[in-house]
Order: C-alpha cells, then structure tokens, then sequence
C-alpha cells in the first residue's frame, strides 16, 4: 500500500483533521480565512503541476540514461568480442559461450536496479498526488463547514444589530420623556413659586388693610362715644319734655350719619333719631375676605366629584377591551388624511381597571408617538399623558374614571397658542397654554384604539393596554365650543363635521368585542 494512502486512513491523522476542522469551524470565519483557503487551493495546484513536470524530466532522465547504458553495454560487449577474439583465443569453446552470457545477466541486474528506482520514484509521485487530493477534499469540507457557520453568525448578528437598534430607540425615546419630565417639572416648579410670590404679596397687602382698618376703628371709637353721650342727652331732655302736653307719637330710624350737629325730628314732631344699631365692622370685612378668596374661575386643574350621567342613548356602537392582551387593539381607517392644527377627541369610557391604559395612538414612520392618550401602571392611578409629537406631553388627571361607570371624556387642542382643554362629563377639570403652539400633526399615520404602538401598526406593550370599553369616539380637526360638548355628553346630537368615528373601526383582533347598544346602561 502507497505511504500517502497509508497515512491518511490511520487514526491519528483522521483525529488531527477532525480536531483542525473544529477548530476552524469554532473560529470566527472573515475574508481574510477565505482568502487563504483560496491561496492554499491555489499553491495545491500548482505544486502538482511542478511535481508532475519534474517527475516527467526524471522520468524521461532515467530512460535516457538507459539508452546510454544499453548502447555502452553494446559497445562493450562488441569490444569484449573483439578482444576475445584477439586476446583469448587460446580459450576453449565453452568459456568463450558463458562470457556473454554472464555479462548480459549482469546488464539485465543493473537495468533491473534502475528500472525499480524509477518506479520507487513514480510511486512516491503517485503517493504524493493522492495525498495532496485528500487534502484538497477535506479542506473544500471545512470550507463548507466554515460557510455554515459564518452563515449562521451572520443570521445572529442581524438579530442582535435588530435588538440593539430597538434598544437604542427606546432608549431614546425615554430620555426624551425624562428630558420632557424635567422641563414640565421645573416648569411647574417656577409656576408654584410664582403662586407663592403672589400669595405672599396677597398676605401682605391683607395685613396692610387689616392695620388700616384697626387704625380706622380707633379714630372712630371716640367719635362713636361722643355721639352715645349726645343720644343720652337727648333722651333725658326727651323725657323732661314728655311731661307736658301730649306729643305725637314718633318712630324713630336708625342714624347713618356720625357727623350729625342736631337732632333731626321725623314727621315733623320733635323726636329726635334713635341711637343707630350696633354693627361690627371688622366681622363684616373678615366675611368679606372669604368671599374675595373664593376662585373666581377655574385654574389648571381641580379637583371634581363624579356625576353620573344618567339615561343617554344613541351613541353609536361601543368596543369591549376585557384584558390587557396585546393582540386586543382596534384600528381606525383610513387615518388623518390631512395634516391637523387643532382636533378634539370625545367618547365614553368605563373602566375598572387600577390605571386608564391607552384610549388611542397615532403613529408615523418619523415618530411613533405623534398622538396618544395613554396610562400605564408605572402612573399615578388615573393619571394620563397627553403627547403630541413625542416628547413634549402634559399629565392628565382623570383619578375618577376609575370607578367602573360611564364617563365622558373630551380632550381639544388648538396649535393657536398651543391651548387645551379636558371636559369630564360635562366639567372643564384642567386647561392649559403653549402646549405645542404652532405644531401641525402629519397625515398617514397609523391610528390605534386600546394600544401603544412603539412602531407603526405593532410594538404594543401589555402594562399600556386599555381594559374597559369605549363608546361612541368620534374625532374633529376643530375645537369644540362648551355647548357641543355639554350636548355630547347629554346624549344629544352629534356636532357636525367629524371625521372620525366608530364606525371606521373596520378592523378588530384579539377578543375585542364590538356591541350596538340603544342607551349606554344596557351596554355589557
């Protein structure tokens, strides 16, 4: 058997390939392994090429030198005969046949010993060949096995440069939501040492008055006593002259007056005022001051009792969200199909939830948060964020909804000074400016009841899903006046001019159920 062959079908050398070819394979496959595999193919070749042209030259070398052995074996024996001939003719006949045929049996062993190199030489040629095609075979198997698996890390890298870029995104979206916090919290932070400088200067002016109006009292307290000690006069003088004749009888009324020089008789008798009745001033300012510190209007937000609304019909068909599953949205379409500088969303909400979760979402491929209404278990309970074109937001109070029965919501925008307002059946609870002023929100987006898109049309979270059901939604690009909404939430006829309702809720998944109820109490 040929060494080449012997050495590649022993163990050792099936164990060294193995062990070379997981070790490769467990190595990172890049260009560069590429490159040389192809160089060590390449340089393969070629050194058969040169083993194949030397063994040739060898080859062709051997039968040359053969030739030349064969002629000197000629010319040899023909000079052996011509000697014989000559030199030993003395010997006899038999020793004259053996020569020659002693001589060519020494030919035949020396052409026999190269013959044999030769093909020892040719063997080791073939050896070599055969060797050098086992490790061709076996490195175009590792470079199978190495493509596999470059193949397949390259499949895990595109999952991991996915994940990352997620990542990367939503962690840029909650360092603009943080950025957003900060701002709206020192923007309310100023607001509330604004409030405190103004009720300081309110405190102070109050003590202001309150000193003024004690100095007012002292100054009339004599003036007051001198006026009792005239009215006693008076009487007395009242009763000595009551002994006379009989004088009429005399009503008399109360003294506005604390200047007065004479007594004023009424109906023309000679009775003079009673002494005016007590009052008390600084009581009367006191009560006064409460009712001067009583809100004159509404501020940013305040606090409200629940009403119920009572019998309301006609409110369309209603959506029941009963879990917080992710597969539970509904989708509005086909969308804003303009761009809007104002809009008012309205609709009825019941919901038993410890959080109000996501009423509606509106994304885009530039941003997935241009509009969304949405409350997460990480809020205050009832709390809402209200986003246009992430990251700016205000916080919503809507703690009340939370009781399991119908509400009616309204929330209106305007980009005119960047305007707010949040009815809550019927009551205006908070209002707010510079929200966004002069913002446009773009069409083509996709609008999303129930979730919170982290993408267009998916990327939905379970701690932000709405539970609960939603009835009659519509949606304006214009501002509702306070009548409109009172209306709405009374049941009675739909302001003119939506462009979004219900009814455009073509698609529902998960177990979203959509009922028609003739008044909202008979809704399940």
């Amino acid at each position: 058997m040929p060494t080449g062959r012997r050495f590649a079908k022993t163990p050792e050398a099936r164990s060294a390939l193995t062990s070379l070819a997981a070790e490769v394979a467990n190595r990172p496959l890049g260009k560069a392994s590429v490159h040389s595999i192809h160089f060590l193919s390449c340089g393969h070749k070629a050194f058969l090429v040169f083993l194949k042209v030397f063994f040739g030259l060898l080859l062709s070398l051997s039968l040359a030198l053969c030739v030349i052995s064969w002629f000197l074996f000629c010319l040899g024996r023909f000079l052996s005969t011509l000697g014989m001939e000559v030199g030993l003719a003395g010997l006899p006949s038999f020793g004259r046949k053996l020569l020659p045929m002693m001589l060519f049996r020494k030919f035949q062993e020396v052409t026999l010993t190269h013959l044999q190199g030769i093909a020892s030489h040719y063997n080791l040629s073939v050896d070599i060949e055969a060797r050098f095609r086992s490790l061709a075979r076996e490195s175009q198997a590792v470079a199978l096995v190495l493509n596999q698996s470059q193949a397949a890390v390259q499949e895990e890298l595109g999952h991991l440069r996915t994940w990352v870029r997620r990542t990367q995104r939503r962690g840029r979206k909650a360092d603009h939501r943080l950025l957003a916090l900060s701002a709206t919290v020192s923007e309310g932070s100023a607001q509330r040492a604004r409030e405190q400088e103004t009720q300081r200067a309110a405190v102070s002016g109050l003590a202001r008055d309150v000193r003024a109006l004690r100095d007012a009292l002292l100054r009339l307290t004599p003036l007051v006593q001198s006026q009792g000690a005239r009215l006693a006069a008076l009487e007395g003088q009242l009763r000595v002259e009551g002994t006379g004749p009989t004088i009429p009888n005399v009503t008399l009324a109360p003294s506005r007056q604390s200047n007065l020089s004479a007594p004023q008789l009424q109906g023309g008798g000679q009775a003079s005022r009673a002494p005016p009745e007590p009052r008390n001033p600084p009581l009367d300012f006191a009560h006064r001051l409460q009712g001067a510190q009583e809100p004159w209007g509404l501020g940013n937000q305040q606090a409200w009792p629940p009403e119920s609304p009572g019998e309301v019909c006609n409110v369309g068909p209603a959506l029941i969200f009963p879990n917080a599953s992710t597969m539970n949205v509904g989708f509005l379409r086909p969308g804003f199909l303009t761009g809007l500088r104002a809009l008012s969303i309205c609709s009825w909400v019941r919901t038993a939830a410890d959080h109000l979760g996501t009423l509606l979402s509106y994304a885009t491929e530039e941003n997935d948060n241009k509009l969304v209404l949405h409350g997460r278990d990480s809020l205050a309970p009832g709390s809402v964020h209200f986003v246009i074109g992430d990251p700016a937001f205000r916080e919503l109070p809507l703690q009340p909804l939370l009781d399991g029965r119908w509400h009616h919501v309204c929330v209106i925008w305007t980009s005119i000074l960047g305007r707010y307002w949040l009815h809550v059946d019927r009551r205006l609870v908070a209002t707010g400016s510079r929200f966004r002023e002069g913002y446009e929100i773009p069409p083509g987006g996709s609008l999303v009841l129930g979730q919170e898109q982290d993408h267009v049309g998916g990327g939905f979270d379970s701690s932000e899903a709405f539970v609960g059901s939603m009835a009659g939604l519509a949606i304006w690009d214009r501002v509702l006046v306070p009548g409109e909404v009172s209306n709405l939430a009374m049941g009675k006829v739909l302001p003119a001019g939506a462009i979004l309702t219900l009814a455009n809720a073509t698609s529902v998944g998960g177990f979203v159920q959509r009922v028609n109820c003739t008044c909202l109490q008979l809704c399940p």
